[in-house]
């Protein structure tokens, strides 16, 4: 039997065991020709809170469990995801839309997340604090109880594993809530994984269902943090209501990224890094670059060359054979990438390739003659589009880029002396140079400014300790202290 064979989660959620939920089922299917994959249980709100009493109640002895006994099950999660890379890698292709190279870099990734949590559970997690008292004084971080996660659709795998690792591996029980349209990738793969892993029951939990089903999952009582990813418009209420209820609450939203592209810039290799970091599947990724700032001595070529590129792309079904682009997610999401662009039309933007769809098939487009004010340049528009801009100076391009409401990725293309100066200059959780706007490493800090979120809330230990526990103060008097009452 498979990691991912039906017969284990068919009509069933994830509740420390399998079982029927509660709510209507829900029929996964392939964006890319319609078929059903599976029928899959959902939960009610009232479930949720069920759940995460039963996570309360199991996250005290798991929180006991010996670190070097988490840091194991961490490891072999990681492991079980790499040994089951080909089957994994044909549900992501199925589920999600994605090409198999994606879907490589989300297994990857993803195990590469279990890794590091493993470090996690040994890492020091405390300090000596100076005290004019004569006792001990300290703190050290404490597991913060139940963690909330919510996670997107376009890399499921990564975008909920990056945060259910490392808040079990510090000692917290996880809810899990996956995007309906990738419940099986974003949800039951790592159930399974941790499941055949060895986690104790109860600990992590994956509750499918709607909007309802996300909202209780922040409101029930149990859960102290709440780790987002997914638009800015969501994420603003996820937001309002932690803060309400006085929970911790990580968001990672949207972008609008921009790409600059200097003067003595290698246009081939610009292009390139400005094609894959647009067109990467189907642009439906927060990091996509969303802006190509072009310095006007280059844009005419940089142009030429980006439009050339996205005119040789393949777009097709990943699942029937080799092709650079898959679909969009669904039709709602396709229109919403239409409607951008034909808006940005008729306000006087020139379509040099693409603004073309066959069903979910988007082709990769191209945008010139711009303005700031055009719905293209200024929305994050979460499709295979490269709207290109020319600026007067390396001034104007700061300008350019910094204007955005979002701060999540920029990507510079140049000479690295020239690089460097404008990297200091803009504002952007993530800075890249000579590389594409997309990027996502375990080990490194992942957030951004603005209207992208909330800081860089995931990657490395540093950031993990301090998004998934509390801090303690501790002292210790050497003799009981006498006091005056």
């Amino acid at each position: 039997m498979g990691l991912l064979d039906t017969s284990v989660f068919e009509h069933k959620v994830f509740t420390g065991q399998w079982k029927e939920g509660g709510g209507d089922p829900l029929t996964v299917r392939n964006p890319a020709n319609d078929d059903v994959l599976t029928t899959i249980g959902t939960v009610t709100p009232d479930e949720v809170h069920r759940a995460a009493a039963e996570a309360a109640a199991a996250q005290v002895e798991w929180a006991q469990t010996p670190a070097s006994e988490r840091a194991a099950i961490m490891r072999r999660a990681g492991q079980i995801l790499e040994d089951n890379a080909e089957e994994i890698s044909d549900w992501i292709v199925r589920e999600t839309g994605g090409i198999p190279p994606k879907a490589g870099l989300e297994i990857h990734n993803g195990a590469a997340e279990c890794f590091e949590a493993a470090a996690l559970p040994t890492h020091p997690q405390g300090q000596w604090l100076s005290s004019d008292s004569p006792h001990w004084s300290l703190s050290r971080r404490r597991p913060a109880g139940v963690v909330t996660v919510i996670s997107p659709f376009n890399f499921p795998l990564i975008l909920s594993i990056r945060s259910v690792a490392p808040a079990l591996a510090l000692g917290n029980a996880v809810l899990l809530k996956p995007d309906p349209r990738t419940t099986i990738t974003g949800g039951f793969l790592i159930a399974r994984a941790f499941e055949e892993a060895g986690l104790p029951a109860g600990v992590l939990q994956v509750l499918p269902g709607g909007g309802d089903v996300g909202a209780a999952t922040v409101a029930a009582d149990p859960v102290r943090i709440i780790s987002f990813t997914g638009s800015t418009a969501a994420g603003r209420m996820v937001g309002a209501e932690g803060a309400k209820l006085l929970k911790r609450t990580h968001l990672e939203l949207g972008g609008n990224n921009a790409v600059v592209v200097l003067p003595g810039a290698d246009l081939d290799l610009a292009a390139s890094a400005g094609a894959m970091g647009s067109f990467f599947h189907q642009g439906q990724i927060c990091m996509t670059t969303g802006r190509h700032v072009v310095h006007q001595d280059v844009y005419d070529d940089y142009l030429t060359k980006l439009t050339e590129r996205a005119e040789n792309l393949v777009v097709g079904d990943p699942s029937a054979g080799p092709v650079h682009l898959g679909p969009i997610i669904d039709e709602k999401q396709l229109k919403n990438v239409d409607s951008i662009v034909q808006e940005t039309v008729i306000a006087g933007g020139t379509v040099r390739t693409g603004a073309t769809h066959d069903g979910l098939f988007y082709r990769p487009t191209v945008l010139s003659d711009l303005t700031a004010e055009m719905p293209a340049w200024k929305d994050e528009i979460f499709g295979p589009v490269a709207p290109v801009l020319s600026v007067g100076s390396v001034d104007e391009a700061v300008e350019m880029v910094n204007a955005s409401e979002y701060g999540l990725s920029v990507s510079i293309i140049g000479p690295v002396g020239e690089a460097m100066k404008v990297a200091d200059r803009v504002h952007s959780g993530k800075v890249h140079i000579n590389e594409m706007t997309v990027a996502d490493q375990a080990q490194a800090p992942f957030g951004g400014v603005g209207a992208s979120g909330t800081g860089s809330r995931f990657g490395g230990a540093e950031a993990n300790i301090e998004a998934f526990t509390e801090t303690q103060w501790v002292t210790v008097s050497p003799e009981i202290a006498q006091y005056p009452f």
